[in-house]
């Protein structure tokens, strides 16, 4: 059964998506259309002198930096299968993929939560994380409910060296459903009547314009054999053939002037506007729609902005008119401007402080909304900015006793601080293991600052800052784990290679952190 939202149509939220995300009613959302960050780590800038200039972010993630202690333990404990594909793209790539899987993961989590059981979620990224995102999303919706792999061709490779190997110059948009009642509008894709805009086959296929300007070709009427018995055979401006039409239907289109003759003698022929195909049926390769150039009108300047064509297919193919779009990455307002041309009623949210102002820009310029009442002509139906909600507090939840998707805290934009700085607690670890590195099993009494405070299980592995996860090591021994051993993990590559002695086993106190599997015991 669907929700009851508990936000108004028009409203962009401004802060982390994880906070709103969490205090949207459950399934309520239509269909979910978003483009995140695509862990490509480096830096990006908008165009400098652009509307959107000064806007900048980070596309690369850390466990330190980025992952709340809190989102390990509610993975690990509410969604192991999630927990699994994190910890597969840790060893399989390295920790910031890891990491970047957590960071999305538990706001997919929340997605989901938040979309109705008829509901769509399109998932923009790139080759960068797109089959590691697959698996998060097949985790998160059921491998049951992926409904396309769509590769979107932003741009055509012309030039340059292929030597080495072939352009990358695509992205991938992943389409889930959350069941199998979910909106599908059949689509075509439509042809552009720009002659400029043709590919050179159908310039040269409708090479012809009428007085209107319209492109069209000729094609044969002839039956491709003449039988003189067919009913068929009749004369059309002074031609005796075998027709493909019947002689009642000859007489419709020669009378609406769509059979014509260039010349006395010639065989008639029909004439097909270019306008009038219905194009060929939409696959999952989109080639159609490129990207923003640095002239397009709809061009803001935002470092990763998509055009609003591609996201406007999207919303038609899987919402109806006044369904609720979301997107909590929304930036400079793709998507709103997408939805609102639609007839659709959407929800922005995103943390660069321009994005209100861009959202009201675009839909200006788009010739949706104006500043003012007063700037409404007689006769429009037109928004005014006031239509258009910004907020930066998120909306109270309404449906009593429904949870989000993990027992996650309110973020903050910083790493939680659960518990006390792992520095704080030297004096603590001294007074109950002693003056002994518990990797290697060393007296450092004649000077215990030597010894540094550092992690039983590695936080890029699950761990966390609490004080039962901490110990003590000596400078060598924590270089050598870093975070790639647990303490156990250590401690048996000291053995092996003969620097944790016989005579020293006993001063290793707390033993070895429990709960290890082998797979983390084993030296990545």
């Amino acid at each position: 059964m669907a929700g009851t939202p508990n936000f108004a149509n028009r409203t962009l939220y401004h802060g982390d998506n994880l906070e709103f995300l969490q205090k949207m009613n459950t399934e309520t959302v239509h269909l979910i259309a978003t483009d995140p960050p695509f862990n490509k780590s480096r830096d990006f800038h908008a165009t400098p002198g652009s509307d959107a200039d000064g806007a900048s972010f980070q596309d690369r993630w850390s466990w330190r930096d980025d992952i709340h202690d809190d989102w390990i333990v509610s993975i690990q404990k509410d969604k192991p299968e999630v927990w699994s594909v994190i910890t597969t793209a840790k060893q399989v790539y390295d920790d910031g993929m890891g990491a970047f899987l957590a960071w999305q993961g538990v706001r997919l989590l929340e997605m989901w939560r938040v979309l109705r059981d008829d509901g769509t979620i399109f998932l923009h990224c790139d080759s960068t994380a797109g089959h590691y995102l697959k698996a998060l999303l097949d985790a998160i919706f059921g491998p049951q409910n992926f409904r396309n792999e769509i590769i979107w061709q932003r741009t055509i490779t012309r030039k340059g060296n292929l030597t080495r190997g072939l352009a990358r110059d695509t992205d991938v948009i992943l389409r889930y459903s959350k069941s199998d009642d979910y909106t599908w509008n059949p689509m075509a894709v439509t042809i552009s009547y720009d002659l400029d805009d043709l590919d050179e086959k159908t310039k040269k296929k409708y090479a012809l314009k009428d007085k209107d300007g319209r492109l069209y070709q000729l094609t044969a009427i002839v039956a491709p054999q003449q039988n003189p018995k067919s009913k068929l055979t009749y004369e059309v401006m002074g031609v005796t053939r075998t027709w493909r039409w019947s002689k009642e239907r000859m007489e419709r289109e020669i009378a609406a002037g769509r059979v014509v003759q260039t010349k006395p003698g010639n065989v008639p022929r029909y004439v097909r506007y270019l306008d009038e195909q219905k194009g060929k049926l939409l696959n999952n390769v989109w080639t159609d729609i490129p990207a923003l150039n640095s002239q397009a009108n709809e061009r803001t300047g935002y470092p990763t902005q998509k055009p609003i064509a591609l996201y406007q297919r999207i919303i038609a193919a899987a919402s109806n008119p006044g369904d609720i779009v979301l997107d909590p990455f929304c930036g400079c307002a793709t998507t709103p401007v997408a939805a609102e041309r639609l007839g659709r009623q959407w929800i922005g949210i995103d943390q660069w402080d321009a994005a209100h102002k861009t959202v009201l820009e675009q839909l200006e310029k788009e010739g949706l909304a104006v500043p003012r009442k007063r700037d409404v002509k007689s006769g429009q139906q037109m928004l005014v900015f006031q239509d258009i909600t910004y907020s930066v507090t998120a909306p109270k939840r309404t449906d009593e006793g429904e949870t989000t998707a993990l027992y996650l805290p309110t973020p903050t934009g910083q790493k939680a601080k659960r518990f006390p700085s792992p520095r704080t607690q030297h004096g603590k670890l001294l007074a109950d293991v002693g003056a002994f590195c518990q990797g290697c099993g060393q007296d450092y009494s004649f000077d215990s600052r030597v010894l540094e405070v550092d992690h039983r299980q590695p936080k890029s592995d699950g761990g966390n800052d609490a004080y039962e996860n901490l110990t003590l090591l000596c400078p060598p021994c924590n270089k050598e784990k870093r975070d790639r051993l647990t303490l156990t993990g250590l401690q048996d590559f000291n053995r092996k290679n003969g620097y944790l002695k016989t005579k020293n086993e006993g001063n290793i106190k707390h033993g070895r952190a429990g709960g290890q599997g082998s797979r983390r015991n084993r030296r990545r």
